[in-house]
């Protein structure tokens, strides 16, 4: 039995994964990956996730160099959700910020505690 076989995922076939800088504890992101994804990361140690808008895995950072080296993967007490705890290359979100969760809410409104550190044109070379 591999590691993907014991994963709860939902009827899309998909489970959430939750990026964690491994030394630190930040919170880098949130993505999606299917039992191809769990499969590959495990086998190359790099993490790889489901692009649900390109609908085909996506390993991190393909195209911007910001890679996810896994240190370790874990599965929460139900199955459905995984942690993968992560060595991050750079920053993890597409919008240049070293961590997706850059929104703090306050009152009604939502502040930007983070400000992006690489242009979106470093990273993919302007598109």
């Amino acid at each position: 039995m591999t590691i993907a076989d014991q994963v709860v995922f939902g009827a899309d076939g998909l489970v959430a994964a939750i990026a964690q800088q491994h030394d630190t504890g930040e919170v880098l992101m949130l993505a999606w990956m299917n039992r191809a994804a769990i499969d590959e990361t495990l086998r190359t140690n790099q993490v790889c996730y489901w692009s649900r808008s390109r609908e085909r895995l996506w390993r991190k950072g393909e195209q911007s160099g910001q890679t996810q080296r896994l240190v370790a993967l874990r599965l929460d007490c139900d199955r459905d959700a995984v942690l993968l705890l992560v060595e991050q290359a750079g920053v993890a979100c597409h919008t240049g910020r070293r961590s997706c969760f850059y929104l703090q809410a306050d009152g009604a409104e939502l502040h930007e505690i983070a400000q992006p550190t690489v242009s979106r044109e470093q990273l993919y070379g302007g598109a």
